[in-house]
């Protein structure tokens, strides 16, 4: 990994649900052409941390900087103008409709024919087939197909496909990618996250598997009762350190 400065931070973020205080004073780091892995038991805080960097919840206190500049995101559209989005664990994916009908889900392309704005299926289809083979490397058999009949990965493929659609695209938060996936799934999926840190992007993985973990991530920040229990580079770590971590093996020892 380059030496560089974040493209995106937080710094002192803290948030309450009412009574309940789900992060305190969290700090986070994300660099282009990097994943950084978060890892924690449930209720650790992963979840409520990355929805505060997609605009999803507000902080309580602290702050989300991107390239030195404070965001005020307050809801996730406005974190996608800001080049940041997600792909969550559920894919929100519309089964019935085609992989291109639900990459431009939304935000479909239109054309003009005599004066009449018409859906431009064959444009959409041209495009989904060039994303997703082009930035992804992926080629699906059949474009005409619902999206509920493809695999697993390939269901994964379009969700990606769909945010890198984005050319502002710069960070890419990846919510358990690989669950449910089987073991080939699971590989063509990591493959897409190393070609999209190749070209760049700062991606962010939330997962439990320490396997996924340690084969594709540069870094691994663990969560542990809402606060940042380390961060460590994969490369001189190892499982053992990381699940000590998330356990709170060395605040028990003490």
């Amino acid at each position: 990994m380059a030496v560089q400065d974040p493209i995106v931070s937080m710094r002192g973020v803290t948030k309450r649900f009412g009574g309940i205080t789900a992060l305190q004073d969290v700090d986070l780091d994300a660099y282009s052409g990097e994943v950084l892995a978060i890892v924690g038991d449930n209720g650790a805080g992963k979840s409520t941390l990355i929805k505060i960097l997609t605009g999803v919840y507000q902080p309580t206190s602290g702050t989300v900087q991107m390239e030195g500049k404070t965001l005020s995101m307050s809801n996730h559209s406005e974190a996608i103008a800001l080049g940041i989005d997600a792909v969550y664990q559920t894919l929100a994916l519309a089964d019935h409709l085609d992989p291109a009908s639900n990459m431009f889900l939304g935000s479909e392309l239109t054309t003009s024919i005599l004066g009449f704005r018409f859906l431009d299926n064959k444009k959409m289809r041209s495009e989904a087939e060039r994303v997703l083979f082009d930035r992804l490397g992926v080629r699906l058999k059949n474009m005409d197909a619902p999206t509920e009949s493809l695999s697993g990965g390939q269901r994964q493929a379009v969700a990606i496909a769909r945010a890198v659609y984005h050319s502002d695209l710069r960070v890419l938060v990846m919510d358990e990618p690989t669950a449910a996936l089987g073991p080939q799934e699971t590989a063509r999926t990591l493959k897409l996250i190393e070609v999209l840190r190749e070209e760049g992007l700062a991606i962010i993985l939330i997962s439990h598997s320490l396997d996924d973990v340690f084969a594709v991530s540069d870094r691994i920040q663990v969560m542990r009762r809402g606060r940042r229990a380390g961060v460590v580079r994969t490369a001189e770590t190892s499982r053992q350190e990381v699940l000590g971590m998330i356990v709170g093996a060395a605040e028990e020892a003490a």
